[in-house]
């Protein structure tokens, strides 16, 4: 993890922007890059956002070392 790096973020609820640090946020990396997103709490309104991850956001997230699940299809 890349000591003190910080993310600027809007929440999709509240609308406010939030700098939080690498901890606050988990990625998912879905099947295929619409399956794909990361998320956080917001500080202001505690709403739980997602927001989908592209692969510039993906590789700031992972190169920070955020914390990331790979989802996997479900049995059919």
């Amino acid at each position: 993890m890349t000591e003190g790096t910080r993310f600027q973020v809007y929440c999709s609820d509240c609308r406010a922007k939030v700098e939080l640090p690498v901890p606050a946020f988990r990625l998912a990396l879905g099947a295929t890059p619409e399956r794909t997103f990361y998320s956080f709490g917001c500080p202001e309104c505690g709403a739980a956002v997602r927001k989908p991850a592209g692969e510039k956001i993906v590789a700031a997230l992972t190169g920070a070392g955020v914390s990331t699940m790979r989802l996997v299809p479900a049995e059919g």
